[in-house]
C-alpha cells in the first residue's frame, strides 16, 4: 500500500522557501521528492526574495521560523503536499527527507526540481489586487494562481496528466490570512470606497471567488487562517495603547472579518459536498499568549529592545519573545501555532485538526 504523499503548495501574499517531501514514488514504488509549492505574503517571503530584489527581506525570518516547524511535528508516513496563500504558516519539512523548494521564477527551477516543488509567495498583497499598490515588483494572488497553473503543466510534461491532477489532489494547501488588507488600508482604493463592515462583506465575496478558483485547480483539503487580533501587534500597541490595551478599530475588523470568513467556509463546503475547507482559528491562538503569555514559560510579548534579525545583536534568545518585530510572531510562537493547528480542539480548528485530517486521507490514499 501507498502512504498518503502530500505535496505541499503555498500561495499568498509572501514567498518562503519550502522542502519537498520524500516518499514512496506514486508510479513505480521508488522513493521520490515530492513537490512542495509556496504561494503567500511577507509570512512566506523567502523564495521570491532569492529570484527578485526587494526590501521585504524581513518578512523572511518570521515564516521561516514557521516552516521550521510542520517538519518537526508531521510523521513521515503521514508527509504530504502543502500550497500557501495569503499570511501562511507552512513548513520546509527538514525531518521528513526534503530537499528545499526554489522560487517559481528562479531558472534553476527545471526538470525533475518541478517534483520537489516551488514558491509561488510574494510580499504585499492582498485579497483585493489594490491592497499593496505602493509597492513594487509583487506576485497579486491571481498571478500566483496562474502560476501554479503553468507549473502544473510543467509537471504533467514529467510525469503525465494523471498522475500531476492525483498529486494536486492529494496535497494540503494552506491559505493564510492577508493582514495587509487592513494594515494597508490607507493605501487600498477600495477601503475607501466602503465603511468598515461593509469593506469586510466585500473582502469575504472577493475571498470566496479566490478560493473556489483554487478548488477548480485541483485543490481538495485546504486549511485557511483567519486572521489574528490586528489591533494587538507591537506597532499598534505603541502607536494607540496607553495602559496595554488593543487598538480598537483593527480589533473591529478582525471581530468582523474571522466569522464572516468561517461562515463562508462552510458554505463552501456544504456547497461542494466535501470538508474541502479547513478554518484555522489564528486568533483565539494568539490572543492565549497575548492575555497570559507567561503560562507558557519565559515568554514576554514584546520585547522593549528593537528587532531581532540576524543582523543585529539585540536579542541573545529570540525565543523569549512573542514578536520578533513590531509585527511578526517570533520563531517559538510560530512553532505554538503550529502545534495547534496539528492538534486543536474545534474551538481553533474547524471542523477538524491537521492531524484528524492527515489520519483521515491516510486511508483514503492507501
Amino acid at each position: 500500500m501507498m502512504s498518503s504523499h502530500h505535496v505541499p503548495y503555498a500561495l499568498g501574499n509572501t514567498g518562503v522557501t519550502l522542502d519537498g517531501i520524500k516518499g514512496r514514488d506514486r508510479v513505480g514504488g521508488a522513493t521520490a521528492i515530492y513537490p512542495f509549492i509556496v504561494n503567500g505574503d511577507k509570512c512566506t517571503l523567502v523564495g521570491y526574495l532569492r529570484a527578485i530584489s526587494m526590501d521585504n527581506s524581513f518578512a523572511f525570518v518570521m515564516f521561516f521560523g514557521l516552516l521550521l516547524t510542520l517538519g518537526h511535528v508531521v510523521p513521515q508516513a503521514e508527509s504530504r503536499a502543502f500550497f500557501v496563500f495569503g499570511d501562511s504558516l507552512v513548513d520546509n519539512g527538514e525531518q521528513l527527507g526534503s530537499e528545499p523548494t526554489l522560487p517559481y521564477l528562479s531558472p534553476e527551477l527545471t526538470g525533475q526540481k518541478l517534483l520537489v516543488g516551488a514558491n509561488f509567495a510574494s510580499a504585499g498583497i492582498g485579497i483585493l489586487n489594490d491592497t499593496g499598490i505602493q509597492f513594487i515588483n509583487i506576485i497579486r494572488i491571481s498571478k500566483q494562481l496562474q502560476y501554479f497553473e503553468q507549473y502544473q503543466q510543467r509537471v504533467s510534461a514529467l510525469i503525465g496528466p494523471e498522475q500531476t491532477q492525483r498529486l494536486v489532489n492529494e496535497a494540503l494547501v494552506l491559505m493564510t490570512d492577508f493582514v495587509n488588507n487592513y494594515f494597508l488600508v490607507p493605501f487600498s482604493a477600495r477601503s475607501r470606497q466602503f465603511a468598515l463592515p461593509y469593506y469586510v462583506v466585500y473582502l469575504i465575496s472577493e475571498y470566496r471567488k479566490i478560493l473556489l478558483r483554487l478548488h477548480e485547480l485541483g485543490a481538495r483539503r485546504v486549511l485557511v487562517t483567519g486572521t489574528g487580533p490586528l489591533g494587538c501587534v507591537p506597532a499598534e500597541l505603541a502607536q494607540h495603547s496607553r495602559a496595554g490595551e488593543c487598538e480598537v478599530e483593527l480589533q473591529r475588523a478582525a471581530a468582523l472579518f474571522n466569522p464572516q470568513l468561517f461562515q463562508m467556509l462552510n458554505g463552501l463546503n456544504a456547497e461542494l459536498g466535501s470538508d474541502v475547507f479547513i478554518a484555522a482559528n489564528a486568533y483565539q491562538m494568539h490572543m492565549d499568549w497575548i492575555s497570559n503569555p507567561r503560562a507558557y514559560g519565559r515568554f514576554y510579548y514584546i520585547n522593549g529592545i528593537g528587532l531581532c534579525t540576524t543582523a543585529s545583536n539585540l536579542c541573545p534568545n529570540w525565543d523569549i519573545f512573542v514578536f520578533w518585530d513590531p509585527f511578526h510572531p517570533s520563531e517559538r510562537a510560530n512553532r505554538l501555532i503550529v502545534q495547534q493547528i496539528m492538534t486543536a480542539s474545534t474551538k481553533c480548528m474547524n471542523p477538524m485538526n491537521l492531524s484528524t485530517i492527515m489520519a483521515l486521507d491516510s486511508k483514503v490514499y492507501q
